[in-house]
Parts: structure tokens; C-alpha cells; sequence
């Protein structure tokens, strides 16, 4: 059986250049979830840590979903921000900018044609590759502080588990090893940049998530526990919603497991 070599922090290091995010780097070998951690009202909320597993027992996905991935192959981790005036209504682009930043980021390191599904899935060739979560922390009326963990299938070959969209990694579109280390440090890089655009030039974001989002203008079926509408995906709208295109009328979603329909 291949052996993976471990996460090389000197590699990872010399890459990473951001003035925040990441610079709190906490690893771990196996975990529950990297977001249970920095979810924990135990938790030190330093800004931008970066919480990072070779194997996550608990991993979790969007809608209660497990997310399933092999020791050492790919890329688990999750980051924390506190949650600023600047932030505080601007969540909706935290959620769909990190998608846009991290289909972007593989598109550049690799030349991959890389798409994203709403609001946050991340799929080459109609495959499924990465998935993010977003999760918040209140206090009273107030978000405290907003994680958000990530799961990017890297040198995983194999899938023995059911899923909506077949899944892939880069190792199988690129038919090759890919290094952990250039990506993360890469995406995190990325990520910093984001948060200043949602900052002061919050309107790009949609702009760029739209224009890799294959579905758009497409009919889709949207799966909200259990109950299926169909309908054509219009647009988003300013907060990153569906807009479903019905027979007469045009409606806002919020959420829910999006998928083509032929």
C-alpha cells in the first residue's frame, strides 16, 4: 500500500504569504472535526487560525452530511475570523467568495477547468472535488466569529461511499501526485485577499462566482430535505440566493442540494 509523506511545514511556510490568516497554524494528526475545534466557546479565537487534520472522525458536511477522506491524501482544514462590523452583514460573500477563491486557486495552479455549484460546491468536469461549511458563533443578537472548514479531494483514488455528484480529486484529473503544501498556502493566500474585496469591493465577489457557475441560465432540481423544486436557475441575487425561475413567477431560495436536471 502507497505510504503518503507527512504535511511538510517548511514547504507550506515559504509558500504562504499572508499577514493573518494561517500565521496561528494548529495540526493534528487525527481529530473529530477541524470545525468542532474552532467552534468551541473553549477556543482562544485568535483571528485567521488555521486548523488543519490529516483525518478528520467526525468530519462534516453541509445539511448534517458526513464528509468522508482518506488519512494523509488530502486537504482538511478550517479557518477562523471574528466577526467584525465590516463582516457582520457580508456573510453570504464569506460563503460563496471562499468558493469562488478555492475553484480559482486550483484553476491557476493546475489549468483546470474548474466550476462551482450553489452556493459553495467545488466540481471539475461535473465531479464533485471540494466542499466547504460555514458555520457561526452567537452571542445573543450578535455573531461572534464564523469557521470555515473545507474538504478538497488532492490524492484520493478511491470512493467507496454513495454521493449526489460523483466524486474526484486533482490526483485523478491530473493523473499525477499533486503537493499538499502549494495548495493550502496558495488558497490561504488567496483567501486573505478575499476578505479585503468583501471589505471594499464586496459587489466583484457575485460577479466572480457567477461567472463560474456553469448552472446558471440551466434547469435544476433544488432538494430542500426532501422536497424537490424544479425549476431554471435564474441568477443570484446580492446576497447569494437562488433565484428559481417557475413556471409564473420567480422565486428566492436560501438553500438547499442543487442538481441538473436533463
Amino acid at each position: 500500500m502507497e505510504t503518503q509523506p507527512n504535511f511538510n511545514f517548511n514547504q507550506f511556510d515559504i509558500k504562504l504569504e499572508t499577514e493573518t490568516i494561517g500565521r496561528n497554524f494548529l495540526y493534528f494528526n487525527e481529530i473529530d472535526s477541524t470545525n468542532s475545534v474552532l467552534m468551541s466557546k473553549t477556543s482562544k479565537d485568535v483571528n485567521g487560525t488555521v486548523v488543519f487534520a490529516e483525518k478528520q472522525l467526525k468530519g462534516k458536511g453541509r445539511f448534517s452530511n458526513s464528509w468522508e477522506s482518506e488519512k494523509g491524501q488530502n486537504l482538511t482544514f478550517s479557518i477562523l475570523l471574528n466577526i467584525d462590523k465590516h463582516l457582520k452583514d457580508k456573510l453570504n460573500y464569506l460563503n460563496l467568495g471562499t468558493a469562488q477563491v478555492l475553484a480559482s486557486t486550483i484553476e491557476s495552479l493546475f489549468h483546470l477547468q474548474v466550476e462551482v455549484k450553489w452556493p459553495n460546491d467545488i466540481l471539475i468536469k461535473r465531479k464533485k472535488a471540494a466542499g466547504i461549511l460555514v458555520e457561526t458563533l452567537s452571542l445573543g443578537a450578535d455573531i461572534k466569529k464564523a469557521v470555515i472548514g473545507i474538504g478538497l479531494n488532492v490524492n484520493q483514488t478511491k470512493f467507496i461511499e454513495e454521493y449526489n455528484y460523483p466524486p474526484t480529486s486533482l490526483k485523478l484529473e491530473l493523473n499525477q501526485q499533486v503537493e499538499r503544501e502549494k495548495i493550502l498556502a496558495e488558497f490561504l493566500n488567496n483567501f486573505e485577499e478575499l476578505l479585503w474585496k468583501i471589505r471594499n469591493k464586496p459587489n466583484t465577489i457575485m460577479q466572480s462566482w457567477r461567472e463560474k457557475c456553469d448552472m446558471i441560465g440551466e434547469k435544476i432540481c433544488l432538494n430542500q430535505n426532501g422536497k424537490l423544486i424544479y425549476g431554471v436557475f435564474d441568477d443570484i441575487d446580492e446576497n447569494g440566493q437562488l433565484l428559481l425561475r417557475t413556471e409564473d413567477r420567480i422565486e428566492v431560495m436560501n438553500f438547499g442540494d442543487v442538481r441538473m436536471v436533463n
